[in-house]
């Protein structure tokens, strides 16, 4: 089938402007001059023949058109940070692969990159091989992995060269916290990065210091301090500044693989990392919807049981220090280059409550999934970063940072036909009762969005359009990644 979307303002990793898209098949064709007025004998979105002719420009044969007049076309979003059916805390995500990816293009995101997991003891590719097995025939639309690196022993070490030569998983997670879970020492650390320096795969590192944070835990919990707010004041913002320079610093020594560190939440880690951004090192960061709008005072601190809606690591921060504002300003200076949501949805009910009376029981994260392309456009009708910037963020950076483009993250003749039509002049207001996820509750309830995913394709095939889906589970494939494209 051939669509073309014509009469829209195309944004892209070079600024924006009118252009019409020509689609054949799963593949974007070629990039049209406009004007492209349709002409009497072309049929419609449900039919077919040829779109007339603007001034100078040949008829362009198409099966289907979509009018997207006074709308954006951008790529569509990729998500490097998501964990569907995650075991967390006794219980796991609330979202399948099957409802999280639907959300995910509800959206406008057309490819996750999820963490497959393995623990201390478990051999690395079982993990995989046990995600695979969640994500196969379930998916709306694409998928690739990140492992997570919960044992780094030598076998483990062997597992990452084999990962990045066959199976197309070119970046690995570790933690600095969660003792006794994921975490990993000091010397694992230097020796999965030496391993990373030697096969140019990307370290992801979750930087707090962790052993520190269990001291606080245990020491809240003993003084009756039990309410959700103290999650994270037993987190504070300079023991993830301690943990990113730490982490920067093994870097170097290991021979400065790419770093990077997921869900930034604090001005004194962004301070390490731009630090190594002008010493010209490997050193990149995301964030995430979370870390620019809600805060610690306001929502982890709601009443009663209310902010264990808002529990997630690293925490909300206080907005009584520009946490938030540096991080904006690191969006537009690409000290951070990726806006990611980490999302890992439990409901209140049964999940979160597993925590009253204890808030180091609740378990950990925040369903965005279908939220952050909408999120973050609010920052282009604020003024706090550019169109551009906008759609560099949340795909075409992601895309390049992780080995997916140029088939994902940009719209360009021979990329996958992942595009969105974005209105920006619609608004929606952001509610539990209307989204998508398999979530209880939002996050992100009464939100004014100015803006909306108007229609999203997947490969060429429509996936959300005029209120509707019309994707499938099984549609997904699995995206096999290469290396960084920002190796130094």
């Amino acid at each position: 089938m051939r669509t073309l979307i014509t009469g829209g303002t195309l944004v892209g990793p070079l600024g924006a402007a009118p252009t019409d898209v020509l689609v054949d098949g799963e593949t974007v064709a070629a990039l049209l001059a406009p004007p492209a007025a349709l002409g009497a004998s072309a049929r419609g979105a449900a039919g077919g023949g040829p779109a007339a002719s603007g001034a100078g420009r040949p008829a362009v044969d198409a099966d289907r058109v979509i009018d997207a007049t006074g709308k954006y076309v951008i790529p569509g979003g990729v998500d490097v940070h998501t964990h569907m059916e995650l075991p967390f805390g006794g219980t796991a995500a609330s979202d399948t692969f099957a409802t999280g990816s639907a959300a995910a293009a509800w959206g406008g995101t057309t490819t996750i990159v999820d963490f497959a997991v393995q623990r201390t003891g478990e051999v690395v590719e079982e993990g995989l091989a046990a995600w695979h097995a969640k994500a196969e025939g379930q998916c709306a639309i694409d998928y690739g992995f990140h492992m997570i690196m919960g044992g780094v022993d030598e076998a483990a070490l062997k597992a990452m060269d084999s990962l990045v030569a066959h199976e197309g998983v070119t970046s690995f997670k570790l933690f600095m916290a969660y003792p006794g879970v994921f975490f990993s020492d000091d010397g694992q650390i230097l020796r999965a990065m030496q391993r990373a320096a030697d096969s140019g795969a990307t370290i992801m590192m979750h930087a707090e210091n962790g052993l520190a944070i269990d001291v606080l835990v245990a020491q809240a919990l003993a003084r009756g301090d039990t309410d959700p707010i103290h999650h994270g004041l037993t987190r504070p913002s300079a023991l993830e500044g301690e943990a990113t320079h730490r982490a920067s610093v093994l870097a170097q020594v290991a021979g400065n693989p790419p770093l990077y560190f997921v869900h930034l939440s604090a001005s004194e880690a962004l301070g390490v990392v731009s630090a190594a951004r002008a010493a010209g090192r490997n050193v990149f960061a995301e964030t995430c919807p979370q870390y620019l709008y809600l805060s610690l005072e306001e929502h982890l601190g709601a009443p009663g049981f209310e902010g264990a809606k808002y529990v997630a690591s690293p925490p909300l921060r206080t907005n009584t220090a520009p946490h938030a504002d540096d991080l904006w300003r690191g969006l537009r200076t690409d000290d951070l280059a990726v806006v990611s949501t980490d999302h890992c949805p439990f409901c209140l009910k049964e999940q979160k409550e597993l925590g009253r009376g204890d808030f180091s029981k609740i378990p950990n994260g925040i369903g965005t999934v279908e939220h952050r392309i909408d999120l973050i456009y609010q920052g282009v009708v604020t003024g706090k970063i550019s169109l551009q910037r906008w759609v560099e963020t949340c795909a075409t950076t992601p895309a390049r940072m992780f080995g997916l483009y140029p088939r994902k993250g940009v719209i360009a003749p021979g990329s996958d036909a992942d595009i969105v039509v974005y209105d920006p002049n619609a608004t929606t207001t952001i509610s539990a009762a209307t989204h998508h996820m398999n979530l209880d509750h939002s996050a992100w309830e009464g939100f004014e969005i100015a803006g909306k995913v108007d229609t999203v394709l997947s490969r060429g095939s429509v996936v959300v359009s005029g209120g509707q889906f019309s994707g499938r589970a099984g549609h997904g494939r699995y995206v096999p990644r290469g290396l960084s494209q920002y190796l130094r």
